[in-house]
């Protein structure tokens, strides 16, 4: 890892190190050292190409905020869905802000073939007790299964999810949000009938909104559904 290290810092842009950290909070500015996504993602391939990748996969954890970047589009890179389960079951733990936890893509959920084990998987992660474990549970539910693999059940699991950390609340609002842009028919009851705690229903109306994919006529709708937070 020290040379996948040396090589990141290489790549280091101090301004943008700067708005990074201004989008994670949470992470301590000596950690992070400020490298563009597309040149990180780059960089990721060419330590494939060059058969390190296994090596920054072996290393946890990681000091740097972009060595956990890096890691995770490494992982996103396998192909071998047992090879990517067992990587993202060591590596999940470690993951402490939403933008790694957002950057994992994993290739191997891909395929329809894998998608009735993916679906295990995703429960598993969602019922887990780390927010940005669950957080990456939903994500998955939203990028895998809000098209031909949709089933209204997917719902109920989504707004059974209590939480308070905020992490976990957007994700849960980011979910009903796509979903009302994907699979409105099953969705709008979920909203209609007051189903999400009332900061989740506003959020996913807010973010419904504001999509492009919702007709103006579901967005004056959805505006009517709001709850006034005062009263609560």
């Amino acid at each position: 890892m020290e040379e996948a290290t040396i090589r990141i810092k290489e790549l280091q842009d101090l301004k943008y190190r700067e708005f990074q950290c201004r989008l994670i909070p949470n992470i301590a500015t000596e950690k992070v050292i400020g490298v563009r996504t597309p040149l990180l993602r780059t960089l990721a391939k060419d330590l494939i190409k060059e058969g390190k990748g296994d090596s920054v996969l072996a290393e946890l954890p990681h000091y740097y905020y972009d060595e956990n970047n890096l890691h995770g589009f490494i992982l996103s890179e396998l192909k071998d869905y047992d090879q990517t389960i067992a990587e993202l079951e060591r590596f999940l733990p470690y993951i402490d802000n939403w933008a790694t936890c957002d950057l994992l893509r994993p290739k191997a959920f891909r395929k329809k073939s894998s998608h009735k084990r993916l679906i295990a998987d995703i429960r598993r992660w969602m019922a887990d007790d780390k927010p940005f474990t669950i957080r990456f549970g939903i994500e998955m539910l939203m990028t895998h299964f809000l098209d031909e693999s949709f089933q209204p059940a997917h719902l109920a699991w989504v707004a059974a999810i209590s939480s308070e950390q905020y992490y976990v609340r957007m994700m849960v609002a980011w979910y009903f949000a796509t979903a009302l842009s994907k699979q409105y028919s099953s969705t709008i009851a979920y909203i209609e009938q007051y189903r999400l705690s009332p900061w989740n229903h506003n959020k996913a109306i807010q973010k419904a909104t504001e999509s492009l994919r919702i007709t103006s006529e579901q967005k004056q709708y959805l505006k009517t559904l709001r709850i006034k937070l005062q009263q609560y």
